[in-house]
C-alpha cells in the first residue's frame, strides 16, 4: 500500500518533507472547501518546491459540479502548477455517464499537456447523503474515461469513517472491480490506524490520510505531525508483513 498524505499549506508540506521517508505521495487539498477541496495554483507550486523531487505531488481539483469544460480547465491548471496526480471528486455527477463525460474531459486536458500524468476519478462512500453517483460505479467510470485510478473518500466530514458508509466487504468489491479494470484502487475517508488491517486484507493500493496524522486527530484545526506520519507508516508496514505471512502460511 502507498501512503498519501494531504497537507493544506506550505508549512504543513514542510512537515511532510521531514517525514518524507515514511510517505509515498504528497496530496494538496484545501479542507475548508470540502472533502476534496481545491487549493490555489500558487500553493501547489510552492508545495512542489517544498517536498523532495522524488515524491509525486497530487492535487485535488475539488468536489466538482457536472460542468465538464470547467472541470477540464481546473484539472489542467493543477497539472500546469506541478501536480502529476490529478484527483477529481465527482460530487455533482448523479449518473455514471455524467461521471464519464467529466473524466474524459479531464483525461484529455491533462494528458495532452503531460502524458505521464496520473488521473484519479474520485467518488464518495457516503454518496447516499449527497445524491451523487453510486460508489461502486467509480471503477467503470474510470475505465471508460481513460483514468488511471478509482478512489473513494467521504463527502461529509462529521466524524464518520469510510467503513461506516461502505463496509469492508463492499470496499473489497470496489477494489476488485478496479483491479479487474487494470486500475489502481485508492481509499480514504477519516481512515484510522484501526482500519489498516482491513485495508491491507482487501488489497487497497493507495490509502489517503489527513486527520489521523494531525495533532488531536483534527483534519481542519490540527496540523500534520511528522512523528504521527512515521507511526502511521509503521503500522501500515506491520499489517503488510502480517498479511504476507498469513498468505504464505495458507498457501
Amino acid at each position: 500500500m502507498l501512503l498519501l498524505i494531504s497537507p493544506d499549506s506550505v508549512e504543513e508540506a514542510l512537515d511532510c518533507a521531514k517525514a518524507a521517508e515514511h510517505l509515498d505521495i504528497v496530496d494538496v487539498k484545501r479542507p475548508d472547501e470540502g472533502s476534496l477541496g481545491a487549493n490555489f495554483p500558487w500553493v501547489i507550486r510552492a508545495i512542489r518546491d517544498a517536498v523532495p523531487a522524488d515524491k509525486p505531488l497530487s492535487a485535488t481539483v475539488g468536489d466538482v459540479p457536472f460542468k465538464p469544460g470547467t472541470v477540464a480547465q481546473a484539472a489542467l491548471g493543477a497539472a500546469v502548477s506541478g501536480a502529476t496526480y490529478i484527483k477529481v471528486g465527482l460530487y455533482g455527477c448523479t449518473t455514471p455517464d455524467q461521471g464519464v463525460e467529466v473524466m474524459r474531459g479531464v483525461v484529455r486536458a491533462v494528458k495532452d499537456y503531460r502524458p505521464d500524468a496520473f488521473v484519479v476519478a474520485s467518488g464518495y462512500a457516503d454518496a447516499h447523503r449527497i445524491g451523487c453517483v453510486n460508489p461502486l460505479a467509480l471503477p467503470d467510470i474510470a475505465l471508460r474515461s481513460g483514468s488511471d485510478a478509482a478512489m473513494l473518500d467521504t463527502a461529509v466530514k462529521d466524524g464518520t469513517r469510510l467503513f461506516d458508509h461502505l463496509p469492508p466487504d463492499l470496499c473489497a468489491e470496489f477494489v476488485r472491480r478496479a483491479h479487474a479494470a487494470g486500475l489502481l484502487a485508492a481509499l480514504a475517508g477519516s481512515v484510522q490506524v484501526r482500519d489498516l488491517g482491513e485495508l491491507t486484507r482487501i488489497g487497497t493500493d493507495i490509502v489517503g490520510v489527513r486527520g489521523a496524522v494531525c495533532e488531536g486527530g483534527d483534519r481542519t484545526a490540527g496540523r500534520i505531525q511528522p512523528h504521527l506520519v512515521a507511526a502511521f507508516r509503521a503500522e501500515m508496514d506491520r499489517h503488510a508483513q502480517e498479511h504476507a505471512a498469513a498468505v504464505t502460511a495458507a498457501g
